[in-house]
């Protein structure tokens, strides 16, 4: 069963990736920043695998042909990380209100194309109390993205026509929507970095979707630095032995969460000469500290990474060691806290690329998600064929 989609507010290509391995067939992708999509057609045009043969559209999605761009094909999945700046706790949130809010022009999308399922992911902060009633507004544009709004209809009254309209509403596109706040840490990336996810199915789609379980845990990782194990897998020397800070948070039997050190063994320091083995992999100057912003120490997984509020990337894009000193991740480093493969190159000055990883889903958090969700699409496609579960899984890349 091949399982196309769309991508949209594709940015630096992170969750684009991540359903790439997980099997998504992509029509095309849609993305406003130059530079981010220079990173997308120069990996393109370089044969790389997973964006092969991309349809890279560069533009507000909002004025995008969908019609023409996917011609006769049927949609399967629509995936994408709406801008967060309108909800991010690092930006001056404004939610609704902000131009920069692109959760109406993704559900129009969603409208439009009728896909099977979709996956949009964005930062914890739309979840705060502040945006509640806003929050609840997405959901229920989510699950009837045909009920549009009326002319000259605000959000909050279009919100209040939802809620008395939601129930009784039993005809047309609805989907079944799964809203879920997750610590990527919890899934095998080497980074703290909570985001929620708003995953839906379309209402003709077999319902009983969950998302996936965690797989990793704070506790398993503090127990082997307890008990030396983790120390003595990396040579650490007793003096620079520093305990992850948490309590024994999740459960023991899990797999450790994913450190710094763990995350960036294999890469040599970076140095002020442009690496001839790794893409990326060369020192920025500057990094310092200050209140706040005191770098990732290197045993725990990362702080998130940020995009950064004025354009230059702050205190949590530097690697803290155990004698207190700090720089900054290289570009291939931040590229490997966000789970990129080594081989895909992000383009644009040292600035425009680290916003390109700290705007993306980690690579291997979105393989989770979306190959959850196609296993559900496809045992939903046999069950309604009355065949086999599908199980011809394509080879998935290293990430």
């Amino acid at each position: 069963m091949s399982i196309t989609g769309i991508e949209l507010f594709a940015g630096g290509g992170g969750l684009l990736l991540g359903s790439a391995m997980a099997g998504v067939e992509h029509l095309a992708a849609a993305e406003w920043d130059k530079w981010a999509c220079e990173t997308l057609r120069k990996n393109r045009d370089a044969d790389y695998p997973l964006v092969r043969g991309l349809n890279v559209i560069e533009g507000d999605v909002r004025g995008v042909d969908w019609e023409h761009q996917v011609g006769c094909s049927s949609v399967d999945l629509v995936t994408g990380g709406p801008p967060c700046q309108p909800f991010s706790l690092g930006g001056v949130a404004q939610s609704a209100d902000d131009p920069r809010d692109m959760f109406p022009a993704a559900t129009a999308v969603i409208a439009k194309l009728q896909p099977k399922a979709f996956v949009l992911e964005n930062v914890k902060g739309l979840t705060r109390a502040r945006f509640s009633e806003y929050f609840e507004f997405v959901k229920l544009r989510l699950q009837h993205p045909e009920l549009r709004a009326k002319p000259q209809e605000s959000w909050i009254e279009h919100f209040a026509r939802l809620q008395r309209e939601h129930t009784s509403i039993t005809t047309g596109l609805r989907y079944n929507l799964v809203t879920t706040v997750v610590d990527a840490a919890d899934y095998g990336v080497p980074q703290r970095r909570h985001r929620v996810f708003l995953v839906g199915f379309r209402s003709d789609v077999d319902a009983g979707w969950s998302f996936p379980a965690p797989t990793h845990s704070a506790a398993a990782l503090r127990q082997q630095q307890l008990s030396g194990e983790y120390w003595q897998r990396y040579s650490i020397a007793k003096k620079d032995q520093q305990l992850i800070r948490l309590g024994a948070r999740g459960d023991v039997s899990k797999l450790p969460w994913v450190t710094v050190r763990e995350a960036l063994l294999d890469l040599p320091e970076p140095g002020t000469k442009k690496s001839e083995q790794w893409l990326d992999h060369r020192l920025q100057p500057g990094a310092k500290t200050y209140p706040g912003h005191t770098g990732s120490p290197i045993d725990e997984p990362a702080k998130a990474l940020k995009a950064g509020v004025h354009g230059v990337p702050g205190g949590e894009n530097m690697i803290r060691f155990p004698d207190g000193s700090v720089r900054y991740f290289s570009i291939r480093e931040a590229a490997r806290i966000q789970t990129f493969p080594d081989r895909y190159q992000l383009h644009g000055a040292w600035s425009e690329t680290m916003r390109q990883l700290g705007n993306a889903v980690p690579v291997k958090l979105a393989h989770t998600v979306v190959s959850s969700v196609i296993e559900h699409l496809e045992q939903d496609r046999c069950i309604n064929l009355g065949g086999n579960l599908f199980d011809n899984y394509r080879e998935l890349e290293r990430l």
